[in-house]
């Protein structure tokens, strides 16, 4: 895992910094060191070093510096970090060689997803919206892609709107993927709105839970959420817009997927593409892990049917967040590695996996549950296109220790209206 969050121990800055915002311009005669770029405020600029130790006493000489802890000596040139106002608290916003970047636009939402990741908090975080206006001006011109996400970044209104916007104006040639529940685009005004923000590189990623609306409802804990997220999808359709439908497969969803499938295709067959989700095992899905793990080997059937249903309906279809070795090989060509690399790692036994390459991996948040099945792949189990659960299936063991996840008994199948609304305090995990 590869920390975004770090403190430094060793600071000298003169006085408290205004800016929070840097990026890293390596310095033009030491390795080690970078002097900070922030944007132009009252038309100074200060300069301050970023060091990695050992320091370097000639650096250190008369300037205002920073040095950095030794679990974020991965920053490169280029990279974008915050400071807080006194130097000490380091986050890593964007980093040119990683393969995703995501900025948080608030912790606020107006759903309480059942395995929601990122709990949501109602507090007041708008100076997070104004973080990523400064990230994107600083960011260099040929990014590939950049993430928005919350919370729920539509909240803003026509303040999201005017960072889409934002992100169109200062990287014309960057992709842009944004997380949204969908139900503020029920509004056809705010629809039209954002649709004249977007740039044909723009795309956003919205769930959809259930086939119907008593499954959708009770999985992000709000009555109506499923009315105005179809709403949302048709008012972006109809405006011609990129558009992404994400279902994360747990006990309720999963049992459910072929019909959520077909829901899809026979409703929504104009959406770019839908991505099938495992489980990330932290924040409401880790409290909530009893209710929600099921077993990926008990709804492999439906998934690979789920997968065969879209692809015929031509949608571009993705599976995230699954093993290889868990999943059926006619359906391996659809998985994805999806997983962030800050936050992506394997199981000790995969080393020995012939698809090692191929295979996605895990969250490292796999460590609070995942499953027992794991099982490294040899040429022979491959070729025989055996699943994990033949007697026969040609594979090691896993060295990986997990904590086994108790499951509650939860009939998915039916009336999902029924089950009472789960009352969970507005914190984080």
């Amino acid at each position: 895992m590869i920390p975004l969050h770090g403190r430094s121990n060793r600071v000298e800055i003169s006085d408290n910094l205004r800016a929070s915002v840097f990026r890293l311009d390596q310095h033009p005669s030491i390795t080690e060191a970078f002097n900070l770029f922030s944007r132009k405020l009252n038309g100074a600029q200060r300069i301050i070093s970023l060091l990695r130790d050992p320091v370097d006493s000639v650096v250190l000489e008369g300037n205002d510096y920073v040095v950095l802890p030794p679990e974020m000596n991965y920053l490169k040139n280029g990279d974008i970090i915050s400071l807080s106002a006194n130097g000490k608290s380091i986050n890593a916003l964007w980093r040119g060689n990683g393969t995703t970047n995501t900025l948080l636009l608030t912790e606020r939402c107006d759903n309480y997803c059942l395995m929601c990741s990122q709990p949501p908090r109602d507090r007041q975080d708008d100076w997070l919206l104004e973080q990523a206006f400064e990230v994107i001006s600083l960011m260099p011109k040929d990014a590939h892609e950049i993430g928005i996400s919350g919370g729920e970044p539509t909240l803003y209104g026509e303040r999201f709107v005017d960072l889409v916007r934002h992100v169109r104006e200062e990287l014309s040639g960057t992709a842009l993927h944004i997380l949204s529940n969908g139900r503020r685009f029920s509004d056809p005004n705010f629809a039209s709105k954002y649709a004249e923000a977007t740039s044909a590189l723009t795309m956003v990623g919205i769930p959809v839970y259930g086939a119907e609306a008593s499954l959708h409802d009770h999985v992000v804990q709000s009555n109506g959420a499923f009315e105005e997220t179809i709403d949302g999808i048709l008012n972006l359709g109809e405006l011609g817009q990129a558009i992404e439908i994400r279902v994360v497969l747990h006990a309720y969803t999963a049992p459910n997927i072929i019909a959520i499938a077909e829901f899809i295709a026979r409703n929504l067959p104009f959406v770019d593409q839908v991505a099938l989700m495992g489980l990330e095992m932290m924040g409401l899905a880790r409290r909530n892990s009893s209710q929600l793990w099921i077993e990926p080997h008990e709804y492999s059937e439906s998934l690979a049917e789920a997968t065969e249903i879209l692809h015929a309906h031509r949608i571009h279809t993705m599976i995230y967040n699954h093993q290889l070795c868990l999943l059926h090989k006619d359906i391996w060509d659809f998985a994805v590695k999806s997983i962030s690399d800050w936050k992506n790692e394997y199981d000790p036994a995969c080393h020995n996996c012939d698809v090692l390459e191929r295979c996605g991996g895990f969250f490292h948040s796999a460590k609070y549950g995942s499953s027992d099945l794991i099982t490294p792949l040899t040429s022979e189990g491959i070729a025989k296109r055996i699943f994990p659960m033949s007697e026969d299936f040609t594979a090691g063991g896993s060295t990986w220790r997990r904590r086994r996840i108790p499951v509650t008994g939860v009939n998915v199948l039916a009336e999902v209206e029924t089950n009472p609304p789960l009352d969970f305090p507005n914190q984080a995990v």
